[in-house]
């Protein structure tokens, strides 16, 4: 984990420090409302539909129990007692007062978070994969390449008001999972033929109400080459971007509207550019950067450690779902799913946080890592202290052995908080846990991602997901269109549209029908959307339609076909 330096505290301090002074002038009405909105924008804090909301940065999810205590003491003082986790690896906190917030980011920048650049027409939080460097095989971790790019990126004077917000992901070698290619700008780590360290580079991806997957910029970038083709890619976006149209923004329609091949042409002749003029070698800085790691120092004696005697019922299932393998022998990576009947998706308190963070003391080097679906891990637990983690998690309820099934809904605040939001997402993944509680069902099903947005945006990512969900507001209530066959890994494919949108109450049953149909006509260990292409999605159509649309006859009860008009 990256260890900050004094000149890291000393931003983060300054930054506090000048936010303080432009909120008092705002509160004293020397600043006008248009003065102030860039301002704390760039300071992530939105006006949200009950009250200001700070996302605060997790850069690349990777956290410390002490700045997961850092976060709790800002949900007990200055929040409602909890922080909800996003798909950005952030959280956020949802209940601030404007006048306190200056405090709370002086108290974060204590334990090293901050929450620059969570919003506003900048670069964004980098995120990656949070199995990065945890898994066995080949080690390919990209976090310092990331944290490379987050000193780069951060306070950037020329990238600092682009024509929109702009996100990047980096992922290892093997599997992308840091869905490159849903973001403006991917990387992928690569080898040259000479076994020399590069990316391929991806270009123009984003959801939201035009969504795109990005394409190939550069095949290979050698390594050394990073930051200078960073730079010429945010400024042919910089100049050439569109600022006239909100929704024509963003570089997915630029590259759209250049074509990949003209908009190349003006990378490489900016690189060029650069390249004569103001080089920066990207492996010198890298160095410096992973002095900066530390490194958990496993213990080779736990190397033939079992678990005695064999697991069975509900810690079995837990093992079974809840964890993986891990690269050292001896240890595990323990995921912990932040979902449940009681709790919002990505939600968790101040008490849980703690509780987390003395875990991650006792068995885990003081480490752990958020996720893109909202949930935490924690990534070196020796197999000998499985057993009193589960406990430990299942007194708080955090034991529900559910990654990657129906039950691990991904959702957006939607109506709850959320201005922009057409619907009420939070209870409809109620529901849907609510009704999947077969646990051997949801295994016999294998991985099936469902995830939410409350409204066109998409913060939820429900263009990729296996069943996806979009909010849309009719009839005065909580409608959802339904999307399948979506993915965000490396065969990246977006969800097609089922038909017609389904009242709320509506959809559990839908889902339900999808599922039986899945589970019927799968080929062994087939992921969903590959069945969803081979099937056809007319299929998966005429099935959930026309079967409620029988029942709607035969039981004179209400049916998605006939209410979804």
């Amino acid at each position: 984990m990256y260890q900050q330096d004094e000149w890291d505290q000393a931003l983060l301090r300054e930054r506090v420090a000048e936010f303080r002074d432009q909120t008092r002038r705002f509160l004293a009405g020397q600043l006008s409302e248009d003065a102030y909105r860039p301002l704390r924008l760039m300071n992530g804090l939105y006006v949200q539909r009950h009250a200001p909301m700070l996302r605060v940065a997790i850069p690349y999810g990777a956290l410390s129990s002490d700045q997961l205590r850092g976060l709790a003491h800002v949900a007990d003082h200055h929040d409602r007692g909890y922080g909800h986790f996003t798909t950005r690896q952030n959280i956020q906190f949802n209940w601030l007062k404007l006048e306190s917030v200056p405090d709370v980011l002086a108290d974060l920048a204590e334990v090293g978070l901050h929450a620059i650049q969570t919003s506003g027409n900048c670069i964004r939080n980098v995120t990656t994969d949070p199995l990065a460097g945890l898994l066995p095989g080949k080690v390919d971790d990209p976090r310092p390449w990331c944290e490379l790019i987050r000193q780069w990126a951060t306070l950037n004077p020329e990238f600092t008001f682009l024509p929109r917000k702009f996100k990047i992901a980096v992922s290892g070698r093997s599997h992308d999972r840091a869905a490159c290619r849903i973001h403006d700008l991917g990387l992928e780590l690569r080898q040259d033929d000479q076994g020399g360290p590069g990316f391929r580079v991806w270009v123009g991806g984003g959801l939201g109400r035009d969504p795109h997957l990005a394409q190939c910029l550069r095949e290979f970038l050698p390594a050394d080459d990073l930051i200078d083709y960073l730079t010429a890619v945010l400024r042919v976006y910089n100049q050439a971007g569109r600022r006239d149209h909100l929704y024509k923004s963003r570089i997915k329609i630029l590259v759209k509207s250049l074509g990949i091949d003209n908009f190349s042409e003006r990378v490489e002749a900016a690189w060029k550019t650069i390249r004569e003029t103001g080089s920066i070698p990207a492996l010198a800085a890298l160095e410096r950067i992973k002095a900066r790691f530390t490194t958990p120092e496993h213990d080779p004696s736990l190397a033939d450690d079992q678990l005695d005697p064999v697991p069975t019922g509900a810690f079995a299932r837990w093992l079974r779902l809840n964890t993986r393998e891990h690269r050292v022998s001896g240890y595990r990576v323990v995921f912990i799913l932040l979902k449940g009947l009681e709790r919002a998706p990505g939600d968790l308190t101040a008490v849980e946080m703690r509780v987390l963070a003395d875990l991650a003391d006792q068995h885990g080097f003081g480490m752990l890592q958020t996720t893109h679906d909202q949930n935490l891990l924690l990534p070196h637990i020796p197999v000998r202290a499985l057993h009193e983690v589960w406990q430990t998690l299942d007194i708080l309820g955090l034991a529900n052995p559910g990654i990657g099934t129906v039950n691990d809904v991904t959702a957006c605040p939607g109506l709850d908080y959320c201005n922009l939001a057409n619907a009420a997402t939070l209870p409809l993944a109620q529901q849907i846990q609510q009704r999947f509680q077969d646990l051997d069902y949801l295994h016999d099903l294998g991985e099936v991602h469902l995830k939410i947005s409350g409204c066109m945006n998409g913060c939820a990512h429900h263009h990729v997901a296996d069943i996806g969900l979009l909010g849309v507001e009719k009839q005065g209530g909580s409608w959802f269109q339904l999307l399948l066959g979506g993915s965000a890994g490396t065969e990246s494919r977006l969800g097609r549209v089922l038909g017609p949108a389904l009242q709320a109450e509506q959809v559990p049953d839908a889902i339900e029908t999808i599922l039986a149909f899945y589970a019927a006509r799968r080929l062994p260990e087939e992921p969903f959307a590959e069945t969803v292409q081979r099937i056809g999605l007319k299929t998966f159509k005429e099935t959930v339609y026309e079967k409620h649309d029988h029942s709607r006859r035969t039981s004179h009860h209400g049916s998605l076909a006939h209410s979804a008009g």
